[in-house]
This record gives C-alpha cells, structure tokens and sequence, in this order.
C-alpha cells in the first residue's frame, strides 16, 4: 500500500483484529453486488469506501422517482439513467481508487456464472426468488460465498452461505416454499430497513474477505424494525435439498 491508501484506510488499519494484512486483502479482492437498489446501495457504498479492490454491480434497470426513498446510491437527477451507470458515478465519486464495473445486462446462464466465478465474494441484494436461487446455485457450483439479505416493510433478513461441502445454501432455508413473491412495490418499506440490512451485508462481507471475526454462516439474522428487536435462528443443510442436498 501507498502513503495515500494508509492515510485513507487507517481507522480501519487501527483495528488489532484487521491491521495492514486485511486492508491488502481486500485492496486484492472482487465483489460481485447483484442489484444495485435499496440492499446494493449500501453495500456497494460501503464496500467501496472501505476499499474492496473490484466491484461489480450487476443490474439492469433504470433509476425511477419511487427508488429514491432507499436506493442511495442514485440521485433525483438520474432518474431514467441506467442504475449501474449511475452507481458507477456515485461510487468512484467515493473513492477513484476503486475499479468499478458496470453490468447493465440480466444476469442469468453462462453471464452469471463466469461472474460468480471471477468473483471473490457475492452479495445478492435483488428482490425476486428466481435471481436468489439462481445466484445460490451458481455459487454453490463455483464454491463461491454468498452473503444474502432482503428486506420488506419493517422486516428484514441476512445469512452468510459458505458453499462448504456440508454448510447450507439459500435453498436449503426455502426448499420448495420459496416462490411466493412479496415485493416492495405491493407492501411498502421504510427506508433505513434496507440500509440496515445492507449494512450488515456489508460488514460481513468485509469478514468473509479479511477472515476476520466470526460470519453469520450457519445463522439467520432477523430484525422486526418495528419493535427494533434482532432474533437469530439456526440454519441446517437439506439433505434433501435440489441444489447442495444429497441424492
């Protein structure tokens, strides 16, 4: 690292658990953000800032008047710009040092999986079952850790998913049960639910990455903002399961 790169990360340096060997572990790594919304705002803010060496922000909508209530990353001036192109702004905006990559296409088939292979860590923040189980499968096959979130009116929900042999995945949480869409469009949310979340997201992604701290793998965090209550469950593989179960 640089005189520059010590005097922008110092207080994260100053931690005796993280230090000068963590901050170069993440200056070396990528980190594959799908969704660029009310989770990958502040994760990719966050991430950034703290200077994760590659981001790739995967999404392919456009900014709307109705994201501006959580999605901090885009701004009212934005609104119809492409939302990767407008995180890009905002992000090297934060931090220049940071190489930001913008992928405005559908992530799905092989396009998912070379990414979910490229990447060091992934952080799925969309919001439809078909693209989470769609990125848990790939990073099951590419053993690749997923940090997971979502949130809906005063709700919100995150887990780590290591992709070790033995370790659950997404689907495991799910099973057959998880196609029934709640959105946020049809059920509202308060804003600094998402920027909860997705902060948490964050920091455990900074874990995964610097192998710093114990994750929340093998954990469900659960947070009820409406009495501000955190409740953890315990997460056990599917035998069963379709993805990492047996057969």
């Amino acid at each position: 690292m640089n005189d520059a790169q010590l005097l922008r990360y110092s207080r994260q340096i100053l931690l005796p658990q993280f230090g000068v060997e963590g901050q170069e572990r993440l200056l070396a790594s990528t980190v594959l953000v799908v969704g660029a919304g009310g989770l990958g705002s502040p994760v990719a803010l966050y991430l950034a800032a703290a200077g994760v060496g590659r981001l790739v922000i995967a999404d392919f909508d456009t900014v709307d008047l109705t994201n501006l209530q959580r999605q901090i990353l885009h701004a009212t001036d934005r609104i119809g710009t492409a939302k990767v192109e407008s995180a890009r702004r905002t992000l090297q905006a934060l931090n220049p040092e940071v190489e930001i990559v913008p992928l405005g296409r559908r992530l799905e088939g092989g396009l998912l999986e070379e990414q979910v292979a490229a990447s060091d860590a992934v952080v799925d923040g969309s919001d439809n079952f078909a693209t989470r189980f769609a990125v848990n499968a790939a990073c099951v096959a590419a053993r690749r850790p997923l940090i997971a979130g979502a949130v809906i009116r005063w709700e919100g929900q995150i887990s780590v998913y290591t992709a070790r042999p033995g370790d659950p995945c997404y689907r495991c949480l799910y099973g057959a049960g998880g196609e029934v869409e709640d959105t946020c469009s049809q059920n509202g949310i308060l804003a600094p639910v998402a920027g909860i979340i997705g902060s948490i997201q964050a920091t455990e992604t900074l874990k995964v990455l610097s192998g710093v701290g114990t994750t929340l793998a093998g954990r469900l965090l659960i947070l009820d903002a409406l009495e501000m209550r955190f409740r953890t469950l315990t997460l056990t593989r599917d035998p069963a399961c379709p993805v990492c179960g047996r057969a």
